[in-house]
């Protein structure tokens, strides 16, 4: 008699055809995950022992019924569904369900309660301290080492290559955890206290395969704070992107939390004792000053100057308008704080402000730091970048090409975005021009230069000396 071959053939775990779509949905309803796909490897035995004793009973003519009869499964956990919420509606999920970091055998500690069977969000291990400065240096490592995305393979640290994974490898969790349980080391929070290192989790319970997902917030990308960085584990990598907020899509389903574990925000959380009452200590937002600024906190801001060692710098008091008084006095306090180039423009900043309400940080030293030829009571401005060209009668000086890329922020910016909407030329700002150069500043010069008649390179959005004479003659 022929000896008949039995061979398995595995698709790849991730692949996205509808007949493997429609297998591992199949799998999850039986309760019996291949081990590539996260299951538990007796299941896995458990198929191989069947087969083999089927094969042997055809071989010694038993017929493969006997065969049947006598496999048995081989003892073992029992498997693990794919994001099984320990009920019959917890479908599969393109991410992996709650399990020890890969290659680690999970901790002895005794039988779980009900309350933490597999896939349930139970109560999470001891929370582990970690700074932002870890979380996201962390969240760097796959990216520079372009982790490609996986819900069924490891990264050589342990995690799985998919979101979850990636998250519960930038929190240092030390499990691999899902959208399902991620919020149970975590605590809600809004929106105006987000900070780099928080993350923005949507977890559909219904349908964890129709847009779950989770990331790691980075910072702010603009001032009108509609976009933010994201950095995230998808396909075909792991990547660092400007996002809309919450996300591309269901973006108001995307929540904000913050780790437990975290230690400390960007600045101190605890004010120094005897520190006043909060009152107006809200930073109003970097667009509040600058050259054409005309409001209350800008008073408010000379009058907080004033009272750390300012007052030589306004001979006529306090204005609500923005002038060189101003940016001056506030660079000599960032200046006092031993702050140099960008950290001491002249424009304060949410810490700058800060400082100054809670009365925390040193005061102006009485002479100011003065430069060899300057007059004893003034402060040297800021050395002009390169590409600066001096300004004619009326129109302020160039402050060169490079200012105007993104990424860069300077007061220059935020002139340039005034002066646009002023000339009717700032229909892409959404809520207002900021310091920081965006992508709105740019089609917005775009737009004015094209009311010049340029074209092509002349017409790029960035302003250059000619752009720049026009729009503020």
């Amino acid at each position: 008699m022929t000896m008949p071959v039995f061979e398995e053939y595995e698709p790849a775990g991730d692949c996205v055809c509808l007949g493997c779509a429609q297998r591992r949905r199949t799998l999850a309803r039986g309760r019996a995950i291949a081990l590539r796909d996260g299951g538990h490897p007796a299941a896995r035995g458990a198929r191989r022992a069947l087969v083999l004793a089927t094969a042997a009973g055809v071989v010694l003519g038993g017929g493969g019924s006997a065969a049947l009869a006598a496999a048995a499964p081989v003892p073992g956990p029992g498997p693990v569904a794919l994001d099984d919420r320990g009920g019959a509606d917890g479908p599969g999920s393109p991410q992996g369900g709650r399990a020890p970091l890969h290659g680690r055998p999970a901790p002895a500690t005794g039988p779980r309660p009900p309350s933490s069977a597999a896939g349930r969000p139970g109560a999470p291990p001891a929370v582990r301290a970690i700074d932002r400065a870890t979380i996201i240096n962390r969240a760097k490592l796959w990216l520079d080492a372009q982790v490609p995305y996986s819900m069924s393979e490891y990264w050589s640290d342990g995690y799985r290559q998919d979101c979850s994974g990636y998250v519960s490898m930038v929190w240092n969790l030390g499990t691999n955890e899902w959208t399902g349980s991620l919020d149970t080391f975590a605590t809600k929070i809004t929106k105006e206290e987000l900070l780099p290192g928080d993350m923005l989790l949507f977890h559909n319970p219904a349908d964890p395969n129709n847009g779950s997902h989770v990331v790691i917030f980075g910072g702010w990308a603009d001032e009108t704070r509609t976009h933010y960085v994201a950095y995230e584990q998808t396909r075909p990598y792991t990547r660092k992107l400007a996002t809309p907020y919450g996300y591309w899509k269901n973006s108001e389903k995307y929540l904000p939390y913050r780790y437990n574990g975290v230690t400390t925000g960007v600045l101190p959380d605890v004010p120094v004792p005897g520190a006043p009452a909060a009152g107006t200590a809200a930073f109003p937002g970097a667009a509040k000053f600058g050259p054409g600024a005309d409001n209350e906190y800008v008073t408010e801001l000379a009058k907080m100057l004033i009272g750390r060692g300012a007052l030589r710098f306004y001979p006529k008091g306090p204005s609500s308008k923005w002038s060189e008084a101003d940016r001056q006095a506030t660079q000599a306090f960032q200046q006092a704080q031993g702050w140099t180039d960008a950290d001491a423009d002249g424009i304060p900043g949410e810490h700058t402000w800060r400082l100054l309400v809670q009365r925390q940080g040193k005061d102006i030293p009485p002479t100011g730091r003065t430069a060899p030829g300057t007059a004893p009571g003034t402060v040297k401005p800021p050395k002009a970048p390169p590409g600066a060209l001096p300004g004619s009668a009326g129109v302020p000086a160039y402050p060169g090409l490079r200012v105007f890329r993104p990424g860069q922020s300077h007061p220059a910016v935020l002139a340039l975005g005034r002066r646009l909407a002023q000339k009717g030329f700032g229909k892409y700002y959404t809520s207002g021009p900021g310091l920081r150069w965006s992508e709105a500043d740019r089609r917005n010069v775009e737009a004015f230069q094209r009311a010049q008649g340029w074209r092509g390179g002349s017409a790029d959005g960035y302003p250059g000396p000619e752009t720049w004479r026009r729009l503020f003659a």
